[in-house]
């Protein structure tokens, strides 16, 4: 059965020029066919969507969530039923669907398990790009035992978001283990993290040649890495081993971003989990001893966000939210906003992504051929970017793989 958008003006994110009054033919899971008006008469049995006075968006892409971080106490996810945490999960991606989202990349948590849900029905949530565990080494941002405490209570990597590994043999087999499950990219913990109990933010993990051996599998598997960085130390020794995507990237400098443009890597900022930890990160279950580690790279994010900005390196968009902050998803459009434009930011979090993914073609764009991600607002973004952060407002439309989600009148 066909779906047909008709009378539709959807934004074409590279040009940023809307295209008028056009129909758009869905069949399955993919756009058959974009027609100017009356283009899609003869099709018979359609179900036929009128679209008069609405702005279409592709279906935005999160580059940076946590599907199974039901709490930023990340020790009790350890020792948490995984039934429970993937019950949960189900309600997180419920509410990124609802938001607009219709690709997410998980950064550590969620398997190929998750992510066959999603695929399987589009209603339940959006596609699903997992690394599975964060690799992480002895005392590092994906060590989650506290000084005390020597073992964890199961094994290294039964729970939580990561594995601990140590040494080439070890990353080398923990990567090639990711990606016997299915991973579509592999996460390094290359720096230490708000949300770990015992390191440092401006320290560095993982030696140069564990990094390179880790890469090197992502390569042979022609998946890529990303990495966790905060500081210009750890970020310059993971652009120049050939990672892809930097995390964060908070305490960066301009030898960075020189760097990112030479090597073609993506940023992802994601500024609004340090704003919602310094908000109410402790009432969500954030250790209360980590709550100072927040407001060393709060600030320093922005003047980031700007330098990168400013010098062309590509960014994606990234939220990184956990627990109940979870709905804060959006703010991060308001957060960019006072430095990038809208229509860059909306390609922050459609087109780069896809570019960055190898998924050009298929999401973040409306073309033909495509995947049927597809959004539609009352308001136009591009004249104001809080029509996308307030969705119970404006958003009318919601097809995710060709599955109409929500459906409201204009």
């Amino acid at each position: 059965m066909y779906t047909i958008l008709k009378n539709a003006s959807y934004l074409d994110v590279r040009s940023g020029i809307y295209q008028t009054n056009k129909s758009i033919i869905i069949k399955g899971d993919k756009v058959e066919k974009i027609t100017d008006a009356g283009g899609a008469d003869g099709l018979g049995d359609a179900k036929v969507i009128d679209c008069s006075g609405l702005y279409l968006l592709p279906g935005l892409i999160d580059a940076h969530v946590h599907t199974t971080a039901i709490t930023p106490d990340f020790a009790e996810l350890e020792v948490t039923s995984p039934f429970y945490i993937a019950i949960k999960s189900t309600e997180i991606l419920s509410g990124m669907l609802q938001r607009g989202f219709t690709t997410v990349r998980d950064a550590g948590g969620a398997d190929y398990g998750l992510a066959a849900t999603t695929q399987e029905d589009p209603t339940l949530g959006p596609e699903i790009l997992f690394c599975g565990k964060a690799l992480s080494q002895t005392g590092g941002h994906g060590d989650v035992r506290t000084k005390g405490r020597r073992q964890f209570e199961g094994c290294f990597c039964c729970a939580g978001l990561g594995i601990v590994v140590d040494g080439v043999s070890q990353v080398r087999r923990a990567a090639r283990d990711e990606i016997r499950k299915g991973a579509t990219q592999i996460k390094i913990m290359a720096s230490g993290g708000v949300s770990s109990p015992t390191d440092r933010i401006d320290s560095t993990q993982f030696s140069i040649e564990e990094i390179r051996a880790i890469v090197e599998e992502a390569d042979a598997a022609n998946i890529y890495c990303m990495a966790h960085a905060y500081t210009a130390r750890a970020i310059k020794r993971l652009l120049r081993n050939g990672v892809r995507t930097i995390e964060h990237g908070n305490l960066l400098d301009e030898e960075c971003c020189d760097l990112f443009v030479e090597t073609g890597a993506y940023l992802v900022p994601t500024l609004v989990t340090y704003q919602a930890l310094a908000n109410e990160g402790v009432a969500s279950g954030l250790p209360a001893s980590m709550e100072e580690k927040i407001y060393t790279v709060l600030e320093a994010g922005h003047v980031a966000l700007k330098m990168a900005y400013d010098k062309g390196v590509k960014m994606l968009y990234g939220s990184d939210l956990l627990g109940a902050m979870q709905r804060h998803q959006l703010q991060e459009f308001s957060i960019r906003s006072k430095v990038v434009s809208n229509i860059d930011l909306i390609r922050q979090a459609t087109v780069n992504a896809a570019e960055c993914f190898g998924r050009v073609g298929d999401i973040g764009e409306i073309l033909e051929g495509g995947s049927a991600n597809i959004l539609a607002y009352r308001q136009d973004p591009l004249q104001d970017i809080q029509t996308l952060v307030n969705p119970e407002d404006g958003l009318r439309l919601i097809i995710n793989r060709g599955v109409t989600v929500k459906h409201l009148a204009a």
